[in-house]
């Protein structure tokens, strides 16, 4: 029997009885370093298990090669899995029974687990207008589980609104917007604690900014987006801005404070008239709304867990039309009249 024949018939003898593959692999080594010496010591008696000594050598540090290969695979696998953060035990969390089970889908996130949980549950977030934008975007925040949500709106409840409005029922028309916003998001999770304001926001309002981590702005009016621009710079407080028109909508993070831009290094003027009309005037697809209010509450939670990659320093643009999404990359100015001045100042750590 040729020496390449022994080794196959006694690799596979040892697998089928299920021996140690480190035994096997060792009886393996031990037949190999008996022929190589048979052929150093006496080639004539090598040659009865076929080929040379140069061919055993060449086969055995070839063996050799790819035992270690596979060893150095293993002990990668076996430190990159060690690597990651094990789950957050129910223990660690510090969530109620309840609220563990309410949040399961997030927890087992590698990207937000219990820390990322915490994080949203101790989080103070302002949401400006509870219309098209604002209701999904106060839905899916609730349901997410953030501890203290604002919702300002002066408007009330029309019939008008509930072709995209989906937080609102059509038992609530002539309800103020901010109070049937807040009762719908607490029968979704009385986890959470919301603050209606029943007003339109005004220059008096920076104390009310500033006592928030995040601002999230909804509004159909560039009067009121640039009022909420520039509280949030002076308090300093990021800006999650969304806006939609007809089949068209966009989202961006605006935060100069931490060297993002501010809606008026983007937008320094007002737009002309009838160049942007409001949804009244110009119409707005139902689901729409729901497709970029979305899109900001996905942004926000990423902002407050700090999971993955921003908005802040990029425009999203979406066209429902066409089906088609785009990114942009936008940058502060220097003489912006907002926050332009800042320009001088070292940005600030996220």
């Amino acid at each position: 029997m040729s020496g390449l024949a022994l080794l196959l018939v006694v690799g596979a003898a040892g697998l089928f009885f299920g021996l140690p593959r480190r035994l096997i692999a060792a009886v393996l080594a031990l037949i190999w370093l008996a022929i190589v010496l048979l052929h150093l010591t006496s080639p004539q008696a090598g040659a009865m298990f076929g080929g040379s000594l140069r061919g055993w050598l060449f086969g055995g540090v070839l063996a050799v090669l790819v035992v270690a290969y596979r060893v150095g695979l293993g002990w990668l696998r076996r430190n990159a899995i060690a690597g990651q953060e094990p789950p957050q035990q129910a223990a660690d969390t510090g969530l109620t029974d309840p609220e563990l089970d309410r949040y399961a889908r997030h927890l087992v996130l590698r990207e937000i687990g219990g820390p990322g949980q915490m994080k949203l549950r101790q989080a103070k977030v302002l949401v400006v207008g509870a219309g098209g934008l604002g209701a999904p975007v106060c839905l899916y925040l609730a349901a997410a589980g953030v501890g203290r949500i604002t919702v300002s709106d002066g408007d009330t409840v029309s019939v008008s609104n509930l072709q995209r409005q989906v937080i609102f029922q059509t038992r609530q028309r002539g309800e103020m917007k901010a109070d049937a916003a807040a009762a719908n998001m607490a029968d979704l999770n009385p986890h959470v604690e919301i603050t209606p304001v029943t007003r339109a926001l005004t220059d008096t309002d920076l104390p009310l900014i500033a006592g928030h981590d995040l601002v999230l702005d909804g509004t159909d009016s560039f009067a009121t987006r640039d009022l909420v621009n520039r509280l949030c710079v002076e308090a300093e407080v990021p800006l999650l801005s969304g806006s939609i028109a007809q089949w068209e909508g966009q989202v961006t993070l605006y935060d100069p404070a931490r060297g993002a831009p501010c809606l008026a290094c983007i937008f320094p003027e007002p737009p002309a008239p009838g160049l942007a009309p409001a949804c009244a005037e110009a119409g707005v697809v139902g689901p729409l709304p729901g497709v970029i209010g979305s899109m900001m509450a996905l942004e926000a939670i990423k902002h407050l867990t700090g999971a993955g990659q921003g908005l802040a320093g990029r425009l999203l643009l979406f066209d429902g039309l066409y089906g088609e999404t785009r990114m942009i990359g936008i940058s502060r100015r220097a003489n912006c009249p907002v926050c332009g001045s800042a320009l001088e100042a070292t940005p600030k750590a996220t």
